[in-house]
């Protein structure tokens, strides 16, 4: 075994902790939120804009609050913040087993937005803290994505087709043992913070991060990106569905599947193209790739086979356009603001409410505009990515760190891709 490979692989006990728990989270995350468009429109009678609206506003109740909940990060514990909204989601996920009203299902699922909004800062912030300084841990959290991606959504649409008590509660599960993972290294994990003392620097925290240009270059580029991303999740189901109908949940769940299988096959090839190409090429061949995805999916109806081409190259394109924001921002913000800038970056996660809601009212408007919008539309992030690039970020342009149709929301709120 290599150097490099031993050093990949190689954990303390607090990595292992919060690489199992986002293990846990991206599991029961792709089991529900890739089919909460589905279920939205079994359910109740919204509309398709309406039901990428619910939808997205799951992703927008998490980006506006992201910044809220990485202030109380910073002014509590992170451990304390991330168990709270660990508990937030096992109550929520068990209420949505037991609710049948369309009133109630849609205030439940935009309470998980709520719920990220303790998760995600508290948990980056960690991470970042276990890291030993190069953002390694954030690679493998990645992989961690892919792999919920694969085991989430074959699990999850088995689930669907059985009850929704099933559905819901097997998640709430994998939260509740996250939950419990977490609170056993409880003492270990404090620790990574040091002791809490007055810091006078910290309500100026906010305004540093609001001020720091490559963080908000980031966050700019990461909601271009998201709200294209945002369709393989919310909009591009509700195509399929026109097509395949009740063959909709098993083909859906293998696409992902696929997405992520190709995601974890590609990384050594994504690597070698970031160290070999320069900023501009690598970013305009991601755009590319996007705009071929939809291409193939619109086509799709001709054969079942381009819709897995296309994904393809949609999984090509993610990998190479979602270029670690998160270990940017374990680079930018010292020790004591993680968890604001943390909180802030999550504001790239408007791209996932805006994304469902304009897909959606753009596929009911005319299904040839909508996949010509949104193949045009992920260039403009081609100007943003290379702007960080000369403000002095330091964002590793073609080393990917979110997961797959994730988005999401993370997996506590959005889809995701957590």
């Amino acid at each position: 075994m290599s150097e490099s490979t031993r050093s990949l692989w190689t954990f303390s006990p607090d990595e292992r902790t919060l690489i199992t728990g986002a293990l846990l989270n991206s599991m029961a995350f792709f089991a529900v939120l890739p089919f909460a468009s589905l279920y939205l429109a079994d359910r109740t009678e919204l509309s398709t804009p309406l039901i990428g609206a619910v939808v997205g506003g799951i992703a927008l109740i998490a980006a506006v609050g992201g910044l809220f909940g990485g202030a109380l990060v910073d002014r509590s514990r992170a451990l304390r913040l991330m168990s709270l909204g660990l508990a937030a989601n096992v109550i929520i996920y068990c209420m949505l087993a037991l609710v049948r009203t369309p009133v109630m299902i849609i205030v439940l699922l935009l309470m998980l937005g709520a719920a990220r909004t303790l998760v995600e800062p508290g948990t980056k912030k960690l991470l970042s803290l276990a890291d030993t300084g190069d953002g390694r841990i954030f690679r493998v959290r990645y992989i961690t994505l892919c792999l919920g991606a694969i085991i989430g959504p074959a699990v999850g649409a088995v689930l669907y087709n059985m009850s929704a008590l099933a559905f819901f509660l097997v998640p709430a599960a994998l939260f509740a043992l996250y939950l419990l993972l977490a609170l056993t290294r409880a003492r270990s994990l404090n620790a990574l913070e040091g002791p809490k003392t007055p810091n006078p620097r910290s309500s100026h925290a906010v305004g540093t991060a609001l001020r720091d240009r490559s963080l908000l270059l980031a966050v700019g580029a990461g909601a271009v990106i998201f709200l294209v991303f945002s369709q393989v999740e919310s909009i591009i189901p509700l195509y399929m569905r026109v097509q395949y109908a009740e063959r909709t949940e098993y083909l859906f769940a293998l696409l992902l599947i696929c997405n992520a299988v190709l995601a974890l096959a590609m990384q050594p090839a994504i690597m070698w193209l970031s160290e070999k190409l320069p900023r501009r090429p690598l970013i305009l061949l991601g755009c590319v790739s996007f705009a071929l995805a939809f291409a193939f999916f619109w086509l799709s109806p001709v054969h079942l086979a381009l819709l897995y081409v296309g994904i393809v190259f949609w999984t090509l394109g993610e990998a190479i356009l979602l270029p670690m924001p998160d270990i940017a921002v374990h680079e930018l913000a010292v020790d004591e603001h993680k968890g604001t800038y943390f909180g802030l970056s999550e504001l790239r996660h408007l791209g996932f409410f805006v994304g469902p809601v304009a897909g959606g009212w753009l596929l009911d408007a005319h299904v040839s505009s909508y996949f010509l919008f949104m193949g045009l539309f992920i260039f403009l992030c081609l100007p943003l990515l290379m702007r960080i690039s000369t403000a002095g970020g330091q964002t590793e342009g073609g080393d990917p760190e979110t997961g797959p149709s994730a988005s999401s929301p993370t997996p506590d709120g959005a889809v995701n891709h957590e």
